[in-house]
């Protein structure tokens, strides 16, 4: 079987539903932990701005979990009860379900993505986990505004969001992209690359993963539309 991965999305309004959110960061662990067929999961919060800021994004959250196949990632995104009572609360919701292409390093000690597909020739999604020492926070900040600033920019860019377990501490980045080509280039150049070489001179970072994916299907929209729809027109 091919693993499937799920990055699913929800944007809330109102604060009563924002706070129960906010909540749920903590009282939804144990219902998630119970879903059947769950592997590896995380319960995220946002950050604001384009790609991610130290900021909170208080309306956005997401919830990343690995599962044994896509039919049952489907199944139990759609159906499983946290996933229906996000659903219910939420304005609007977005699901993505995604094939492990490569992948290195740990996310909470653990190796979570199972890698059995091929590179893709097109397409493609791009995570970066990190646990950030607390020494260099102020060093580590200090450069996410102009990376942010050239993502937001850049209309290769198919889609982007900050998430993270633990504000400030914790982050994890997603973006879509057109091609391997693409990405490559935005990796090796400007802010990021910069930010890469300190990341390695430095030590930045205790704890850190860096994964691509095949895009597999979605469900649902993202400010009124799929993403992907983004990559058919180009």
């Amino acid at each position: 079987m091919t693993q499937i991965v799920s990055l699913s999305l929800y944007r809330f309004a109102g604060l009563g539903n924002r706070l129960w959110a906010l909540a749920m960061m903590g009282l939804g662990r144990r219902a998630l932990a119970r879903t059947p067929d769950i592997g590896f999961w995380k319960l995220c919060g946002s950050g604001t701005g384009e790609g991610f800021t130290p900021v909170p994004n208080t309306a956005v959250y997401a919830i990343l979990a690995t599962w044994p196949d896509a039919a049952t990632a489907r199944a139990r995104t759609e159906g499983a009860p946290l996933f229906r009572r996000y659903r219910a609360r939420a304005s609007e919701c977005w699901t993505v379900l995604l094939t492990p292409t490569s992948a290195r390093g740990h996310w909470s000690g653990t190796a979570p993505f199972q890698v059995s597909a091929p590179p893709p020739q097109g397409a493609l999604a791009a995570l970066t986990r990190a646990t950030i020492k607390p020494r260099i926070l102020t060093r580590f900040w200090g450069r996410v505004a102009p990376i942010s600033a050239r993502i937001g920019s850049d209309s290769n860019v198919a889609f982007k969001i900050g998430i993270g377990e633990v504000p400030w501490l914790h982050q994890v980045t997603f973006s879509i992209w057109p091609d391997a080509e693409t990405m490559a280039a935005f990796a090796r150049t400007g802010p990021h690359a910069e930010a890469i070489a300190a990341v390695r001179a430095e030590g930045w970072f205790r704890e850190e993963l860096y994964a691509r994916f095949a895009i597999h299907s979605d469900a649902g929209t993202w400010n009124g539309a799929s993403p992907l729809a983004r990559l058919e027109v180009a």
